[in-house]
């Protein structure tokens, strides 16, 4: 990949998710959570079936209640575009265990490809007026650069990285719903 040049969601995805480590995940419904199951599954992953614009709202749970870990919530622009109450709530609360972290290829990719208006509603501009620490993220090198410095900064931070559609489709997530929730409520423990 050569300087500025957008990131392709499934290689941005797999760069955070292995610097994020163990820490719990909660990925977006789609090709988001499909991607990460591809990348990087694990236990402290927990893959939105269905619940479209939830995984924000979801994260925020988790992280009022488990402020010994760093939650990170993987969204898309079309998921937390029907969710976006959930970051003037977030940014209300201040948890300062939470990163969001906004895939934005500025369409439904999982559904056809219809735009989402994202670039229209600027998101990082809605989360910063909620408070959020925003990062926004065009190149491989801002994100790895961004990755290492937020581990200093308390959330919420927001990283909104600016991605290109792809012709690769991972598969669907091999779990069952219930299994997703049991291992991901006993790795969080």
């Amino acid at each position: 990949m050569s300087k500025g040049i957008l990131l392709i969601r499934k290689e941005a995805i797999k760069i955070v998710a292995e610097k994020i480590s163990d820490n719990p995940i909660i990925a977006a419904n789609g090709y988001l959570s499909r991607d990460l199951y591809e990348v990087h599954d694990k236990p402290s992953n927990f893959y939105m079936i269905g619940s479209m614009g939830l995984a924000s709202s979801i994260g925020l749970g988790i992280a009022l209640k488990k402020l010994k870990k760093r939650v990170y919530v993987f969204d898309g622009d079309g998921n937390i575009l029907m969710n976006l109450g959930s970051i003037i709530t977030i940014g209300s609360l201040q948890p300062n265990n939470l990163v969001h972290i906004i895939f934005d290829n500025k369409i439904h990719e999982s559904t056809g490809g219809q735009p989402t208006r994202s670039d229209n509603n600027n998101i990082s501009k809605i989360a910063k007026i909620s408070n959020y620490s925003i990062f926004t993220i065009k190149t491989k090198k801002s994100l790895e650069t961004v990755l290492k410095k937020i581990d200093k900064i308390n959330g919420p931070i927001m990283i909104h990285i600016h991605v290109t559609q792809s012709k690769e489709r991972s598969s669907r997530v091999k779990i069952s719903p219930e299994k997703i929730k049991s291992r991901f409520m006993s790795a969080i423990k």
